[in-house]
């Protein structure tokens, strides 16, 4: 007919004109008010902007660090719960700009699905995590049995759902841009999602995989901004415009140093160390352990130049801290990318920070872009370097299995160790 005619000339047009026009950038974010606290914009009104923003980003840096102590001192099962609410803020961080940008489209369902996904997304992590530190706590009660044995084929079904909601969703002239946002959503859950699962992961292994790592990278923060801000005066990237040579350096050789020395505070304490474990016997979360050999004080022999230079024939170490000089120098030279990265993101929808939500500091995001580099980092390094076999995680697997299975392994493993010369052979 005339009218189908007409309406698919205009689509042609329409997307003749859009192929055609130049990428001039999306429509810009609306930019965020000044947030900084009344009392702090009296007590500061005498200083120049630049001054003035130093003192706000120090007052509210020495109150998110004072807060970080608060938490940690509340153990590890808060932390996680913190990890997950920085996670969903994130999220929220970057989908709003998403939706900021695109929101004159009305696409339908858009941020509904979003959170949908990121609830499915955090479902099969979490259980998966539960399922594989907590197989003891999961073996006793009957529906955690059931939801963990299905639990794959729940999170499974669960994400069919949205997905065909999103199919569903598909609204004719916008099929293009509601590929490009579903896309979006599903890249944004790849980078906080998964790297917050690792950093969860990193705190079971001990809260000092957690600890120092994090503060390593707020301590290279910290320092390359103050060697910056008082003796910068060579750019490094034009990305960051602020950042200088100077800052980068001075924040390297600080790092190292804060994470030998926060690594030997924290490595003899065994609330720091100690894997978090579920004693069924008091049915609760404890962390407590024999430290192993890597939280143990040993003699290193020092090279003949360092010795006729400081007069010590042997320097005593922790282990961990030889490993944190790994951690502080990816800290300092691979975490900032993570920075990068979200400078060039912030570059290209032309907005200054990802939120608001911290006075001087902009949104959540803004502060944790560095982190996530390190929490994958982390998590290979113990992958690679550290962990070895659990035997507790074999025992609780074991006893997971049927009888006559796990007579067969006793079996087998009697044989071997008779075979190796541990066990005595049966008359």
């Amino acid at each position: 007919t005339k009218g189908s005619e007409s309406e698919g000339k205009a689509e042609k047009d329409g997307a003749s004109d859009s192929e055609s026009k130049p990428d001039t950038g999306p429509p810009g974010v609306p930019v965020p008010a000044d947030d900084t606290p009344e009392v702090l914009n009296k007590a500061l009104s005498g200083l120049s902007s630049r001054w003035k923003n130093w003192w706000v980003r120090g007052i509210l840096t020495l109150a998110m660090i004072s807060f970080f102590f608060f938490i940690i001192y509340l153990g590890p099962m808060v932390l996680m719960l913190i990890v997950l609410c920085v996670q969903i803020k994130c999220f929220q961080e970057i989908i709003h700009i998403g939706y900021s940008v695109y929101h004159s489209y009305h696409l339908p369902w858009f941020r509904t699905l979003s959170w949908y996904f990121l609830l499915c997304v955090n479902y099969f992590f979490y259980g998966e995590t539960v399922t594989d530190y907590f197989s003891n706590l999961v073996q006793r009660e009957e529906p955690l049995r059931i939801l963990s044995k299905y639990h794959r084929l729940i999170s499974f079904a669960m994400y069919l759902t949205g997905f065909c909601m999103f199919v569903l969703s598909l609204v004719k002239k916008h099929y293009r841009l509601q590929f490009y946002m579903f896309g979006w959503t599903h890249v944004t859950l790849l980078i906080v999602v998964t790297q917050s699962h690792l950093i969860i992961h990193n705190l079971f292994e001990g809260m000092i995989w957690f600890i120092v790592p994090i503060s390593c990278v707020i301590c290279n923060d910290i320092m390359a901004y103050m060697f910056g801000f008082f003796f910068g005066r060579t750019p490094l990237i034009k990305l960051s415009p602020k950042k200088t040579w100077e800052g980068f350096i001075g924040g390297f050789f600080s790092t190292v140093v804060f994470g030998i020395l926060l690594s030997y505070v924290m490595a003899g304490y065994s609330f720091f160390v100690c894997p978090v474990e579920f004693n069924s016997d008091r049915n609760s979360f404890e962390v407590d352990c024999e430290p192993s050999d890597l939280f143990q004080l040993q003699d290193y022999a020092l090279p003949a130049a360092l010795e006729s230079l400081t007069g010590w024939p042997t320097l005593r170490l922790y282990p961990f801290q030889i490993h944190s000089i790994s951690l502080s120098a990816f800290a300092s030279l691979m975490g900032p990318f993570g920075g990068f990265f979200a400078s060039g993101f912030k570059r290209a929808f032309k907005i200054k920070d990802f939120a608001n939500t911290i006075p001087g500091h902009g949104g959540i995001m803004d502060r944790f872009d560095c982190q996530y580099l390190m929490a994958t980092f982390v998590n290979v390094y113990i992958a690679s370097f550290i962990r070895g076999p659990n035997p507790a995680k074999v025992v609780q697997q074991l006893l997971a299995l049927r009888l006559d299975q796990q007579l067969h392994i006793f079996n087998s493993l009697k044989t071997h160790l008779t075979e190796r010369g541990l066990l005595e052979e049966e008359a």
